[in-house]
């Protein structure tokens, strides 16, 4: 029987009931807890985190389990606790305001309101004991209150003029649009390759996270200007992290970032959302490339997700935590020892394949990772590839048993329904790269189970334990109509576009704002944040902002409906100027700016034998392209009309409806688009 009890009991979230035993008297962000803080004229404490965080992890057992503490946190404000990842729109506004307070973000992240849900004061971690000029978690605790009851006035000012300040600052819109210029592409390129790490691989130094879109425009470039540079940048990148601690090298899947610059030291917890992004770049690389590295990988994290984040129903998880047994890392990293004992006469090998060492390589412990490929390793050490291939999957098979036996990080088993369409649609390129039936299947499945857990008279966000939450965001809306464009091209399954159509609709409706030419991040009937935001930034995920202009795009040629593709053409106009300055900020965003500059290739693929030919054709790397396939006349679609001729499958390629003469083959796709 736990000792202490609050109102996060009955949630379903991992991190809130995580805290539901804390002796802080922590609620979830809804009417009761803010009805009682303006019934008794209290301050809120919002404490935001997620259940793969390190550091919300320190920050419980250090203060949010202190007996002392907890008696002044309830005495003297309304502590709420929020999981970010279910309500992402609070997040946003919160950790804009502590950005503009103190420069920095992160998690935990701690804000203080007014009663009226004003921010006034907030930081992240705050350590138990002052250190290094930062001040305890009492300290601040016993300043924030002092300022609240004895310096009220000042207090409403601050609140007053910080909200006002994010209202302004989230009024993004069409001051004025530009359409980019044939060397646009050329300029975001520079742009990019001058955070470039040439030496390990990606952008800037560390902490360093994986950047997909940065490496996906660098890909695309190569594709249009033969650039190396372009193309050596974005392969080291990926082959980097893959030989990296930042990748799992016993059971795949990549963990959120590296701590240093060169992929060695993961933060290790494990989210959906990049497995999903990794994907969708591994497998554009391996239709460019042919490198069967790639093919590999792609296998291993789509088996790493599907065995261990994915539920019975078809939904994915969202992730798995850093810590286990309260230690950061600790499920991951070997004692050389240990393998000595596990693998025997293999082991010498072995350690030196992953870089173990008696001393350790992180931390008097060891992180695997890889310094040579195997041919490079196989040739040094005067050792047959294959045979080095046989002891290397040995040790690591015998090295997944012993790890599984061990406690396991948490699982945050709840199921964001954007995070999902972000694995759906790297399922569905991983059949296009690949052919394998299998991805093509598990796609179809989990877009059966987004429609029945987060469908209806209005979509949801959340769900967990056979019941979905909160209204959906506009990410939800933007990558889950991505995922149907991508599955109706693989599948040529006309259904999942009129699927695609209606939420669109929807998102134009609930979402846009026709006088700023953008999309709200919230619906227009959501009443609990104090404004509506509207999110711009690719960082981690992408912004639904840059999916949808994407979205727009596409879905414009293939409904014929000008006014969308005027739509799409505005907000990228609008953000022209930073994505062309920033775009390792606003790489989703640059990824459109060549579809715009080069076109954007229609194909059609019509007749019988489309579903060979359909596939044929996804197997290769062709960015920038609406692809529909179909075994007869469809006329609600301009590429599908009166294309059939009896007894031939023909191919055709046009631009803007107008079509060059069919070809039968690939081959000749291929060599009209090459022309």
């Amino acid at each position: 029987m736990a000792a202490y009890s609050n109102h996060l009991v009955h949630e379903t979230s991992p991190y809130l009931l995580q805290h539901a035993h804390n002796p802080v008297e922590w609620y979830p962000w809804g009417e009761t807890a803010l009805n009682k803080a303006l019934r008794e004229d209290k301050p809120i404490l919002v404490s935001i985190g997620y259940a793969a965080c390190h550091w919300c992890h320190v920050m419980e057992r250090e203060s949010f389990e202190d007996k002392d503490t907890a008696d002044f946190m309830n005495e003297h404000f309304v502590n709420i606790k929020i999981d970010r990842e279910e309500r992402p729109d609070l997040d946003h506004i919160y950790m804009s305001a502590v950005q503009m307070l103190t420069g920095a973000g992160g998690w935990p992240l701690n804000v203080f309101l007014t009663p009226q849900k004003k921010p006034f004061y907030g930081g992240t971690y705050f350590p138990p004991q002052p250190i290094h000029n930062r001040p305890s978690w009492k300290q601040v605790l016993m300043g924030v209150a002092e300022a609240f009851y004895e310096r009220r006035d000042k207090l409403e000012d601050s609140a007053e003029s910080l909200t006002g300040q994010l209202m302004k600052a989230a009024g993004y819109g069409l001051t004025e649009t530009t359409a980019p210029s044939s060397d646009t592409p050329d300029i975001i390129y520079h742009n990019i390759m001058q955070s470039a790490d040439t030496v390990h691989g990606g952008f800037g130094g560390a902490p360093k996270f994986p950047q997909v879109f940065a490496i996906q425009y660098l890909l695309k470039y190569y594709y249009y200007n033969n650039t190396p540079g372009a193309l050596n940048q974005a392969l080291l990148s990926l082959d980097k992290m893959i030989y990296g601690g930042i990748y799992d090298q016993l059971a795949g899947g990549f963990a959120r970032y590296a701590t240093d610059a060169e992929w060695l030291v993961p933060h290790f917890e494990k989210m959906l959302y990049d497995n999903a992004l990794m994907l969708q770049v591994l497998c554009e690389a391996f239709q460019l490339t042919g490198n069967p590295l790639y093919k590999r990988i792609i296998a291993d994290t789509i088996g790493f997700v599907q065995r261990e984040m994915m539920s019975p129903e078809g939904g994915f998880y969202a992730a798995l935590d850093a810590d286990s047994e309260g230690v950061e890392g600790k499920y991951y990293v070997w004692d050389k020892r240990d393998i000595d004992q596990l693998l025997g006469t293999d082991a010498p090998v072995f350690c030196r394949f992953y870089d173990v060492t008696d001393e350790g390589n992180w931390e008097h412990t060891n992180i695997l990772n890889i310094r040579k490929p195997v041919p490079d390793f196989a040739r040094d050490e005067g050792i047959e590839e294959q045979v080095l291939e046989d002891i290397l999957q040995k040790g690591r098979a015998c090295l997944a048993r012993e790890r599984d036996k061990r406690v396991r990080p948490l699982l945050d088993d709840k199921i964001l329904l954007s995070w999902n369409a972000l694995m759906n649609t790297g399922c569905s390129m991983a059949y296009a790269a690949t052919g394998e039936e299998h991805y093509l299947a598990l796609a179809e499945k989990n877009m059966r189970f987004i429609f029945n857990a987060f469908g209806g008279e209005t979509w949801k966000h959340g769900y967990k334990n056979g019941a979905a939450s909160n209204p959906a965001f506009l990410d939800d809306y933007a990558n889950l109509i991505e995922a149907l464009i991508h599955l109706q091209e693989v599948t040529g399954n006309q259904d999942y576009l009129f699927r695609a159509k209606e939420l669109t609709e929807l998102a134009l409706a609930d979402f846009y704002d026709a006088g700023t030419g953008l999309f709200y991040f919230t619906r227009k009937d959501q009443q609990d944040v104090i404004f509506r935001t509207k999110e711009i930034y690719d960082g981690s995920t992408p912004s639904g902002n840059a999916t949808m202009a994407l979205n727009l795009r596409c879905l414009s040629l293939i409904f014929d409906n000008n006014e969308w593709n005027n739509i799409s053409e505005k907000m990228l106009g609008s953000m022209l100027n930073m994505v062309t300055r920033y775009p390792t900020s606003f790489g989703k965003w640059a990824g459109m700016v060549t579809g715009l500059v080069y076109g954007k290739s229609e194909i059609a693929i019509v007749g019988s034998q489309y579903k060979q030919l359909s596939k044929e054709v996804l197997a290769n790397y062709l960015p920038d392209r609406v692809l529909q396939s179909s075994g007869g006349d469809h006329s609600f679609f301009p590429l599908l009309q009166n294309r059939l001729i009896p007894h031939k499958t023909n191919i055709y390629l046009c631009k803007g409806y107008a079509c060059q003469k069919p070809v039968t083959s690939v081959a000749g796709l291929l060599e009209l688009l090459d022309r």
